[in-house]
């Protein structure tokens, strides 16, 4: 298992932990974020390393061909001066060197391939948390939209209680009730005054008696002639005068 694909395994499981035990998601995904600077920062140490590594070789390799072209300088020398000797031990030096920078040469490559694709993973990684980092205030937002359609909810279905609807509904009867007992009663009140103040005039417009209503009776019926009425109330309103005078007159008679 390579370095990232345990370093990504790891990141899995810290997430997966945090979600998991995911109190405030805001919170835990400031969290998430650190952590993943965190693992950038460990993986950029090790591909820096992996370059300083290749580095190495690939200087080891350039030294160690130089060497090797040195000692086959050193063969050309000894041919020159007639010394075939030295020329078979340098050459022998040369061979060793020619073949050690080819390997150094060969693990070089290999090990430049491996970090041309630590820095692309490591170029990856640093996309993947600005994007993160990106879709944290998103998460953050909808996070607290959800929270907020939860609260919602939770009230909504308090006030569903049908106990609490029914006993507002029997305050709010009740307070009609007592209104329409009231405009009764104010109602009936106001019959009664009504009824009061219609005797009250009745009395002031009619002051008749039996003979008055008898002598109104006769002319509707035709049996008087037109101001005779008038004359018979006259003379009925003036009956208390006649016997007033007839009084008088019998107390100036001499005894």
């Amino acid at each position: 298992m390579g370095f990232f694909d345990r370093m990504s395994q790891l990141l899995r499981s810290n997430i997966n932990d945090l979600i998991s035990r995911a109190e405030n998601p805001e919170k835990m995904l400031n969290q998430m974020i650190v952590d993943m600077k965190g693992q950038l920062a460990k993986a950029k140490q090790q591909v820096a390393s992996a370059i300083a590594d290749e580095k190495k070789l690939r200087a080891d390799a350039e030294s160690t061909r130089k060497q090797a072209e040195d000692w086959e300088r050193r063969a050309m020398l000894a041919v020159q001066e007639g010394r075939d000797d030295l020329a078979k031990q340098a050459l022998m030096r040369y061979n060793e060197h020619l073949q050690g920078a080819q390997q150094l040469h060969e693990t070089w490559q290999r090990h430049k391939v491996e970090t041309e694709a630590l820095k692309v993973s490591l170029r990856q990684l640093n996309d993947k948390i600005e994007e993160a980092k990106r879709k944290k205030n998103i998460l953050i937002a909808r996070s607290k939209r959800a929270e907020a359609q939860q609260r919602i909810q939770e009230t909504m279905s308090g006030l569903s209680d049908k106990s609490a609807f029914e006993s507002f509904e029997r305050m709010a009867e009740k307070i009609e009730a007592t209104e329409r007992k009231a405009l009764a009663a104010a109602e009936l009140n106001a019959e009664f005054e009504d009824h009061t103040l219609e005797d009250q005039f009745r009395a002031l417009e009619y002051h008749g008696n039996e003979e008055q209503q008898l002598l109104e009776l006769k002319q509707k019926m035709g049996l008087l002639a037109p101001g005779a009425d008038e004359a018979a109330r006259q003379l009925g309103a003036g009956d208390g005068d006649v016997e007033d005078a007839e009084v008088v007159e019998d107390d100036d008679a001499p005894a």
